[in-house]
């Protein structure tokens, strides 16, 4: 059985990035599936339950804007992290001034969506689906959660609400096929990822469920 909810999140600036883009940061035209469950767990996480997306809502024109922006130049080795998890005492750590490096990203800007999910339990315990309903709703009221959600990155933060009435139509109508997009990422098998036919129509798009049919790796 699932337990809906709607939620309404807005920001200056997202970057939900395409995966095949290995150099610099290229923008998903509107937000993945995996960035609306990221939100949805910054405000309410617990270990007894998991959040799906059902369908995402694209409440403004997609606009795109280029920005530049400073990054690591690489990463973490895996062998010094290892070895920091071995003795407990190895540095583990970056320094911005030698690894610093100004890259492009082709960002969304002005963007404001309408997320709708539920939850599902993923043991017996703790199985009260009013007790997580309300919690949820009352955290999104008042505008509490355990860390700031984002949008895509961490330097876009997002704003949001919760959508007690009916959802705000969309500019959008017809349909438009946008492609491939990432699912999420299959956290039980070996960290594979997951992608979907995103298709808007009327500005909503459809999200399958992450087992269903249509969803491949």
């Amino acid at each position: 059985m699932a337990y809906g909810i709607k939620l309404s999140v807005w920001g200056d600036y997202a970057c939900f990035t395409r995966p095949e883009m290995k150099v610099e940061r290229v923008s998903y035209d509107v937000m993945t599936p995996s960035a609306a469950r990221g939100i949805l767990d910054a405000i309410y996480w617990k270990p007894a339950i998991t959040w799906a997306v059902d369908r995402i809502h694209i409440l403004k024109p997609i606009r795109f804007d280029n920005i530049r922006r400073n990054e690591l130049r690489g990463k973490l080795a895996v062998g010094t992290i290892k070895k920091a998890m071995k003795d407990g005492y190895s540095p583990v750590e970056a320094l911005i001034e030698d690894e610093r490096q100004q890259r492009a990203a082709m960002v969304l800007r002005d963007v404001a969506y309408a997320i709708e999910a539920h939850f599902e339990f993923i043991n017996d315990e703790d199985n009260l689906p009013a007790k997580h309903k309300d919690i949820f709703e009352r955290r999104a009221k008042k505008g509490q959660c355990f860390h700031h959600p984002y949008l895509g990155c961490r330097e876009f933060p997002a704003c949001f609400e919760l959508i007690e009435g009916d959802i705000p139509r969309s500019e959008y109508a017809g349909e438009q096929d946008l492609g491939w997009m990432l699912h999420d990422i299959d956290f039980k098998n070996d960290m594979g990822a997951r992608f979907f036919r995103a298709v808007m129509r009327d500005g909503v798009i459809n999200v399958p469920p992450f087992h269903g049919k249509g969803v491949r790796s």
